[in-house]
Parts: C-alpha cells; sequence; structure tokens
C-alpha cells in the first residue's frame, strides 16, 4: 500500500511551514515515528515523522520549498518492496500555492514576531534595477500580488505599485498593503524596514561591496534568524527603552539552592537560578501589575493581563528561542524547574512548537553562564520588559567595618517608558534583589 505522508497541523495561525530538510531518500527504509522531513516556520522548528514503518517510495518536496498543513510531502510504500529508482518527482502548479499563502494574511496587524518569508537573493536582484529606472510609469512593471490584494489597495486608495513585497519571491501580501498605508497615516511617508521587515526610521542603507577588501561568503538567513531580527529591530527602534540596573546577594539563596538540587533532580528538573528568578518575578508582577501589561496605541489603552506566563531566553544553534512557562504563580518551584529543563531541551532538539512560544507576560534572559558583568537586553513586544541576569562573583561586602565573602548577582532591567515610570522600574528591580536575597519578602 502507498501512504502519503502529510504535513500536519502545526499551531493556531500558522499553516504553512519552509522545507528545510528531507532527512530520507527514495528507497530508504525508515521505522515508526523516524524523522523523515524538517520544516520551519516563523516561531519553530520541528521534524515530522513517519507515522509507520515503511519504504521511502517518493519525495515530493525539496529544502527551500514552502508547503501548507495537508500537502503530501513523502509516499511510503508499507507493504511489499519498491522497485528501485526514484520516480520523477510531479509538477506543480506555484501559482495556487503562492496565492493561499496570501489569503492566510491575518485580517489584524500580527506581531512583529509573524514573519513572512523574504524575497531570496537572486528575486531581490531582479527587482533592483526597477526601483531605480527614473520616473518609470507604474503600470510599466505589474505589480506580484493576488487580486485580493490589489482590491484592498485599491480600497484604501493606494498605488500597488509603490508598496514593497516581504512575501515569497517578493510578492505583496495584504499585511504589507497595511504597514505602508499606516505609514502614511503615521508619518506622511510609507515607513523604511530593516532586515526582517520592522518599521524604523530612516531609510535602510544598501551594503557596501565587502568582496573589495578580500574573500566573502554569501549565506542565507534562515527563517528563525529573520524572525529574531525582525523582532528585535521593531522592540528597538518602536519601544523608548530605559534601562535599570541593580545587585543581589544570593549567597545564602545560593545554599539553599544547592541543597535542593537533588530533590528538583528526582523530579526531573534542575534547580537553576533561572527557575529560581522565574518564581520570584511572578511574584513581582502580581505586586507591580504595569509590568504585565501591553499598550494598545491603535486605541490608546494599557491592557493588563490576569495571567502570569514567563518567557525565558534559550540559546540554541539556530538563534535565540523565547519558550514560555504558563501560569508559574500557580506552580510550586519543583515544577517550574521541571518544564523549564523540558522546553530548553525541546528548544535544542527542533522540537518546540509555535504555542510554546507565544503568549509570554515577562521575559527573563540569564547569560551568566556565558560570562559578562552586564548587559541591556531589549524589550520583547508587545510586552513592556525583560529582566537580564548576568554572571555572579563573590565580592568583598563590608558590614560593620568587616570584610565578608559574599555571592553577588547583578542585575539589569529593561522596559517601556510609555508604560513603566523610571521610580516604577527602580522599585520593581529593587524588589526583586530583595526577594532573592530573602525570599521571605515575597510572603509579606
Amino acid at each position: 500500500m502507498l501512504k502519503e505522508v502529510t504535513l500536519p497541523g502545526i499551531s493556531e495561525n500558522v499553516d504553512s511551514g519552509e522545507v528545510i530538510g528531507v532527512l530520507v531518500s527514495v528507497g530508504d527504509v525508515v521505522e515508526k515515528d523516524q524523522p523523515i522531513v524538517e520544516l520551519e516556520t516563523e516561531k519553530a522548528a520541528f521534524e515530522v515523522p513517519a507515522p509507520e514503518r515503511g519504504r521511502v517510495a517518493e519525495i515530493d518536496v525539496k529544502q527551500g520549498q514552502t508547503v501548507k498543513v495537508g500537502e503530501v510531502l513523502v509516499k511510503l510504500q508499507t507493504d511489499g518492496e519498491l522497485a528501485p529508482g526514484p520516480r520523477p518527482p510531479e509538477k506543480r502548479p506555484a501559482e495556487p500555492r503562492v496565492i493561499a499563502e496570501i489569503v492566510e494574511e491575518p485580517a489584524t496587524p500580527p506581531p512583529p514576531q509573524t514573519l513572512e518569508e523574504r524575497a531570496p537573493p537572486a528575486a531581490a536582484a531582479e527587482r533592483r534595477p526597477r526601483e531605480v529606472e527614473p520616473k518609470a510609469p507604474a503600470s510599466a512593471v505589474p505589480a506580484a500580488a493576488a487580486p485580493s490584494v490589489r482590491q484592498l489597495a485599491r480600497e484604501l486608495g493606494l498605488d500597488i505599485a509603490e508598496v514593497s513585497g516581504r512575501g515569497s519571491g517578493g510578492r505583496i501580501t495584504a499585511e504589507d498593503v497595511k504597514q505602508y498605508a499606516r505609514g502614511i497615516i503615521s508619518g506622511g511617508t510609507a515607513p523604511a524596514r530593516a532586515v526582517g521587515g520592522a518599521p524604523v526610521q530612516g531609510a535602510v542603507r544598501p551594503l557596501p561591496d565587502l568582496s573589495q577588501w578580500g574573500d566573502i561568503e554569501r549565506l542565507p538567513m534562515s527563517k528563525t534568524r529573520r524572525t529574531i531580527a525582525d523582532t528585535l529591530s521593531y522592540g528597538w527602534s518602536h519601544i523608548p527603552h530605559v534601562a535599570q540596573y541593580d545587585r543581589a546577594d544570593i549567597t545564602d539563596l545560593e545554599s539553599f539552592r544547592k541543597a535542593h538540587v537533588p530533590d528538583v533532580k528526582k523530579a526531573g528538573g534542575q534547580l537553576s537560578v533561572t527557575s529560581i528568578v522565574v518564581k520570584v518575578v511572578a511574584s513581582a508582577l502580581k505586586v507591580f501589575p504595569q509590568f504585565n501589561a501591553s499598550l494598545d496605541e491603535q486605541k490608546d489603552e494599557i491592557v493588563y493581563r490576569k495571567y502570569c506566563h514567563i518567557a525565558v531566553a534559550v540559546d540554541t544553534e539556530r538563534g535565540l528561542l523565547v519558550p514560555v512557562i504558563r501560569d508559574v504563580d500557580r506552580k510550586s518551584l519543583s515544577q517550574i524547574s521541571v518544564e523549564l529543563a523540558q522546553l530548553a531541551a525541546k528548544a535544542r532538539n527542533k522540537q518546540i512548537t509555535a504555542d510554546e512560544l507565544m503568549g509570554g507576560c515577562f521575559t527573563v534572559s540569564n547569560l551568566g553562564g556565558l560570562g559578562g558583568t552586564s548587559f541591556t537586553p531589549v524589550v520583547y513586544w508587545p510586552q513592556v520588559a525583560i529582566l537580564g541576569i548576568a554572571r555572579s562573583t563573590w565580592e568583598p561586602v563590608f558590614r560593620l567595618d568587616t570584610a565578608e565573602k559574599r555571592l553577588i548577582l547583578p542585575l539589569s532591567l529593561s522596559y517601556d517608558h510609555r508604560v513603566i515610570d523610571g521610580a516604577d522600574g527602580a522599585r520593581f528591580l529593587h524588589w526583586i534583589a530583595q526577594a532573592l536575597e530573602q525570599p521571605l519578602t515575597m510572603m509579606l
């Protein structure tokens, strides 16, 4: 029997992915749950396993191809032997797939981490000469866009030829049209775009020819890296950042942590400074609700969350991923430690799902294991604050003219000054420092 292996449902609002690796060849025998294709969405990378044992009869996708949920990835011969030799790949019409990509655009402006596929270098090079042609009429070069997108531009009174496309192959999407319109309304001109497509102040400068000074190598940005670039560009350029610094004496906390590491390890977790800080932050958000909020600029409202989901930055070979621990305020320190270890492992092993990267209220980023004395993290929009943890060091601390050796943890807080005042930022960070020094403070 020839069984089709299709792309399963990914997550809410994500119904397509880019093939970043085909892990089998025609003729290979695969076992049940063996990874056969690796895909990447705007939120995460994951592997599609074989539903049962069989021989690979046909591979219907290739690296770099965008596939939608339900499309066939490979075909397996599940009974009998497959005749040797690969079958020629089926020719697929490109236009229906592109239209599907454009139709899937959400009706409301997505958060900046939802980054569509940029045009490959070749497509960008094809567009560049048209951009510099002097006063070419708009109708001279038809814009690549679906009829529905053209209709949207007409309804908004825009010339679609003036809109830059961020879709596959440089195609113009509905969100491109909306972003162009928002730029005109807010500033009189269309917003310039950063590497990932986020609005920034000023035009993007072209990169000089670096090869004139020596050998270079060009590698395309992965979807994960483009998403990181888009999110951080938007956060840094759009949010007025303020950085606050403090230090916590965690000598007693470290003794507590070491004493209870074996207990948490039996439960499958690791009692780390990060997991303790995550729990402390959850308590701090109840005392300072303005840090568990988001700014709705279109409605001039501040939205306060009644839930507490903490995001934790994880360093992976594909770049920075930020999985979310949900309902931290309702979980014990052991539960948080176990879940943090599981999410970090899934992020590094490319098993994290898009849903597990969404919905965070506040972010914690710990770079202490890599060294450094301090750093200033960038706020992860639509959140309004992020806490950075640097490397703890043993330092002499004077008490009654006597120097004591104490373990000091540097803390840094970045926040959106439109929502949070400087005094509140100082109080919030000092509260966290005190809670780390004297955990019973959280019960007051």
